[in-house]
């Protein structure tokens, strides 16, 4: 039990890493009812876009110098595809059957697999990132690095100044109308297409934040992350309710805990020896998905909501 407090963290962590990419997942979905397969190569990309900015700085370039011009080229990159994919590959679908979207994104998360191992030759095998400068942070039986500290600061406030602007800007309310009907938004003046590009935009800039953030804490990046990760947001963004911002987060944080405890914890059940330990991890984390689906199929936040037509 000693290890419990140490184990929560990394179960924060792991969920604020989730709940973030999981946001663009839940977004994308309340208002265009498309789940967007290809957002975790969209956070693997912003993961590429801030190493490139890295590796082009002069050297000797302190970190703390770096890290603002990396979120920045990650946040460049992974909204660049966001957008140029909702305009040329989702947009022109969105009359068609749903199962036209959801190929085409599926279709797309290989293709950006396959262009940044072809940018990055050297790509098959992890990359090593930048660290934070600063050795462990010790609180009581807790460690913790850099790198966990800027995630910890980093996905509450993404979380914050979302909240305040879906409820409080011209914008945000504009996504909240389109969102419950896009057809009478459409009648009330607000422009859909630029609402559902925002959409796309926020959604993939809290994906490269996260790229960054999982790049600084692991110290490394490859061009397999954004498959696992992305499956993992998304399971977070159904457990939290999705369609619900604020459910990402806490299907996130949930999520990252069951995995935590699980692995820890679970092989000291009678019985169950064999079946704890990392490599167990995403076993739970879907049997997890599986339970809260049979016992409340909406969520933990969602709604139990008609089709829309």
């Amino acid at each position: 039990m000693h290890e419990l407090p140490q184990q929560l963290v990394n179960g924060l962590l792991l969920g604020s890493m989730y709940g973030l990419i999981a946001i663009g997942y839940t977004m994308v979905y309340g208002i265009v009812q498309l789940i967007n397969f290809a957002h975790g190569e969209i956070f693997m990309t912003g993961g590429f876009g801030a190493l490139t900015v890295w590796l082009w700085l002069p050297a000797g370039t302190s970190m703390w110098a770096a890290v603002p011009l990396m979120l920045i080229g990650a946040i460049f990159v992974s909204t660049t595809i966001a957008v140029g994919a909702e305009r040329f590959a989702y947009r022109p679908l969105r009359s068609a059957p749903r199962l036209a979207p959801l190929i085409t994104a599926i279709g797309l998360s290989l293709a950006l697999q396959q262009a940044v191992w072809a940018w990055y030759p050297e790509a098959k095998s992890a990359r090593s990132f930048p660290e934070l400068p600063g050795g462990a942070i010790h609180i009581g039986s807790v460690t913790m690095q850099p790198g966990d500290i800027f995630l910890l600061v980093t996905a509450p406030v993404c979380m914050v100044a979302l909240g305040y602007f879906v409820m409080k800007t011209r914008v945000g309310r504009g996504m909240q109308a389109t969102a419950q009907d896009p057809d009478t938004a459409k009648l009330m003046g607000i422009n859909t297409d630029r609402v559902i590009v925002v959409a796309f935009a926020i959604g993939a800039a809290f994906a490269g934040i996260a790229a960054v953030a999982r790049g600084l804490k692991y110290g490394q990046v490859e061009f397999r992350m954004g498959f696992i990760l992305g499956l993992k947001a998304f399971t977070a963004a159904v457990l939290g309710g999705i369609g619900n911002i604020y459910g990402a987060m806490i299907g996130g944080v949930v999520l990252g805990l069951a995995e935590s405890m699980a692995t820890a914890y679970i092989s000291d059940v009678p019985g169950m020896d064999k079946l704890g330990g990392q490599a167990w991890a995403d076993v739970w984390a879907f049997v997890l998905l599986i339970v809260v689906l049979l016992v409340r199929p909406q969520g933990l936040l969602g709604e139990r909501v008609a089709d829309r037509a």
